[in-house]
């Protein structure tokens, strides 16, 4: 990781090196944060970042469902990230925001700790790798089933939660494969360590639904819409782990990952081993949605204005 100027922390900028927080911090001990991952991308538009608005609405959601009350309205924190990034100058980068109960009290109940907003930003490549979006990537279908809504809650993006996909993932790394899928408590196909999943069955387009404990991707919604808007059937319902292998094709995005072939699954070749004509298809229309190439969705770009002035912090709004 490579460290950038700034740190928007609590309304302030600072440091990147000055950006700390207390060893006793809440959320260090009990995993009581949420947070979102976000792209700014160079695009013809100028940097911008790719559906700024949603992912801090998403942001504002999952701290409400975990009882932390953000002083910050999504638009606050969405300018907050325009302003680090053109403070930083950067065109293209990752922007981790989080929301997480900090120094103050100890003990399960967290409702005396302060709640922190922080959001970072750096250079960050492909999560899967360059090599993975071009010629695909082996995946392993998890021992460890994804966490369970009658236990946590998968619609939150929450810190905490993440021990159940870095488990999957050292799991599938360890076995020599690039990524793990995850299936439900149902045992039913559910999603990547940082992915959504679909498989080509049939010319339909299939990924599993709320239903399956999936996270509500905002890049599955991009990947949803340039499908249906390319004239291709997109069914959301159960996936049995067999399907994965009998697919047509199959693919994985985030993010993060952005959009990746998978094509091999528990040392099954998908099809012919090569990423299939569907995939590359969405790949290139969301490689040209996120570089602003298609004014049919410039309205996902939230272009940062490269003559920022100097740093501000927005006044909480409770």
């Amino acid at each position: 990781m490579e460290p950038t100027d700034l740190i928007w922390m609590n309304g302030e900028f600072l440091a990147w090196e000055d950006a700390k927080v207390h060893v006793l911090t809440h959320g260090l001990h009990y995993g009581t944060g949420v947070f979102e991952g976000i792209r700014c991308y160079d695009t013809e538009l100028g940097p911008a970042i790719f559906r700024n608005a949603e992912h801090m609405e998403r942001l504002l959601q999952s701290s409400e469902l975990y009882y932390m009350p953000v002083p910050y309205t999504a638009a606050e924190l969405q300018g907050a990230a325009r302003e680090l990034v053109a403070n930083n100058n950067l065109r293209s980068c990752y922007i981790r925001p989080i929301v997480y109960r900090g120094y103050g009290s100890m003990g399960l109940n967290p409702m005396e700790a302060p709640v922190d907003v922080t959001i970072a930003c750096w250079e960050w490549g492909t999560y899967l790798g360059e090599e993975g979006k071009a010629r695909g990537i082996r995946a392993k279908v998890s021992s460890w089933r994804r966490i369970s809504p009658d236990s946590l809650i998968p619609h939150a993006k929450a810190s905490g939660q993440y021990l159940n996909n870095v488990l999957a993932k050292v799991e599938s790394m360890k076995a020599g494969y690039q990524e793990a899928i995850l299936l439900d408590d149902h045992g039913h196909v559910c999603e990547g360590t940082g992915e959504n999943i679909y498989i080509l069955a049939g010319g339909e387009i299939v990924t599993p639904g709320h239903h399956n404990s999936i996270l509500d991707g905002i890049t599955r919604r991009s990947i949803m819409q340039l499908a249906a808007d390319l004239g291709y059937k997109v069914v959301e319902r159960n996936i049995a782990r067999a399907e994965l292998y009998l697919a047509e094709e199959v693919f994985m995005s985030g993010t993060a990952a952005e959009l990746v072939p998978v094509v091999e699954v528990d040392d099954h070749k998908i099809a012919s081993g090569k990423p299939g004509e569907v995939t590359r298809l969405l790949q290139s229309a969301f490689d040209d949605a996120i570089h602003g190439r298609s004014p049919r969705y410039h309205e996902w770009l939230d272009v940062v204005s490269v003559s920022t002035p100097a740093p501000s912090a927005p006044t909480p709004t409770g």
